[in-house]
């Protein structure tokens, strides 16, 4: 069995999909540190051509609190940002049919930031038909013992994983020799370009599931998702590695 293992996102970008399309199960880790700029609260929406930056507000959001534990300020962030979606793509060819999901997840009687964005990623699963489950680390991993290629070691054992799926990042922070010492094969993902007609401009790259799913129907979209190739890691391991290889 393949596993990934991930921190929420809120509505990311198709990359994360593919990830999730590509593996048996889907660890969502929200039981770290909350991560200040990152892409756990906010993504990119395309405005009048251009890339833009949507967020939603967090009570005292700080490094030093899990992502689990950081809650959602509660105001009208949620009618603004709808606004922005509507004004934005009310003329894109599939807004009537994805709006709807998007304004559930937003509308979504939440409290934590884990929450919104793990049910971001379970709604734009369901609608292109991922069937890939998801675990959260908070609710079976928690350890606080652990960190980095450890914890990631770890929650492959407790799955009983022989695989573990990347997004291309990881390469810098994995080595396939620990992962081939616990006969786990490391992969990762490797995304083609993807484009797509937008609102006949130049194509805007990166945008957050939202802006793919606006200008492409779910079966299309799916194709997209479908599309990315996974890469194995060579490991180079020595006879006597092992348990002790940590």
């Amino acid at each position: 069995m393949r596993i990934a293992i991930m921190q929420p996102y809120l509505f990311p970008y198709i990359g994360y999909f593919q990830l999730i399309a590509a593996v048996d199960r889907l660890l969502i880790l929200d039981d770290v540190s909350f991560i200040k700029k990152g892409w756990i609260n906010r993504n990119r929406i395309l405005m009048n051509g251009e890339p833009h930056l949507f967020q939603v507000p967090l009570v005292d959001a700080s490094q030093n609190r899990r992502i689990c534990d950081t809650k959602i300020v509660d105001g009208p962030w949620r009618e603004k940002l709808l606004k922005s979606i509507r004004h934005t793509y009310g003329k894109a060819p599939c807004f009537d049919q994805w709006f709807p999901q998007v304004e559930a997840v937003v509308r979504a009687d939440v409290t934590t930031i884990a929450e919104l964005a793990t049910l971001s990623l379970r709604h734009v699963c369901q609608y292109l038909g991922i069937p890939t489950p998801m675990t959260s680390t908070t609710d079976r991993y928690s350890d606080p013992e652990l960190s980095g290629a450890d914890r990631i070691l770890d929650i492959c054992r407790c799955e009983k994983a022989d695989g573990y799926l990347n997004l291309p990042g990881g390469r810098e922070l994995y080595e396939p020799s620990k992962f081939a010492a616990h006969n786990i094969q490391l992969s990762f993902l490797k995304p083609p370009d993807v484009s797509y007609r937008q609102f006949g401009n130049s194509f805007v790259p990166h945008l957050s599931i939202i802006d793919v799913l606006m200008f492409n129907r779910p079966e299309q979209a799916r194709r997209l998702v479908q599309s990315a190739v996974v890469e194995t890691a060579e490991a180079h391991v020595t006879p006597n590695s092992g348990e002790g290889s940590l």
